[in-house]
């Protein structure tokens, strides 16, 4: 059975976005893009990291990071998130106090 797909208009730091998607799966992208630009706009209100693509792959990291720390990990696999955290918080000019 095909899966028949809809452009869905979605908005993330008030720039819109047409992303195709699956009809079933419309309130999820929603529900995803809603969620993606409340944390963007988080990290902007910061004050700490500027540029849109900065605080893109800033929130991409952070909603990761929530992810994995949800699921068990290995102690190895935390450590290494933290020091990757680290590097790009010097790598962006200091540290976010934005991650939960």
């Amino acid at each position: 059975m095909s899966q028949q797909s809809t452009t869905v208009e979605v908005r993330i730091l008030d720039k819109e976005y047409l992303v195709a998607c699956p009809q079933e799966e419309q309130e999820a992208l929603l529900r995803a893009a809603r969620h993606l630009d409340s944390k963007m706009r988080e990290i902007r209100s910061s004050g700490k990291v500027f540029g849109t693509e900065r605080i893109a792959v800033m929130a991409a990291l952070n909603i990761t990071h929530e992810l994995l720390e949800r699921d068990t990990m290995s102690h190895a696999t935390s450590s290494l998130l933290r020091a990757m955290d680290h590097r790009l918080d010097d790598a962006l000019g200091g540290p976010s106090d934005n991650r939960s």
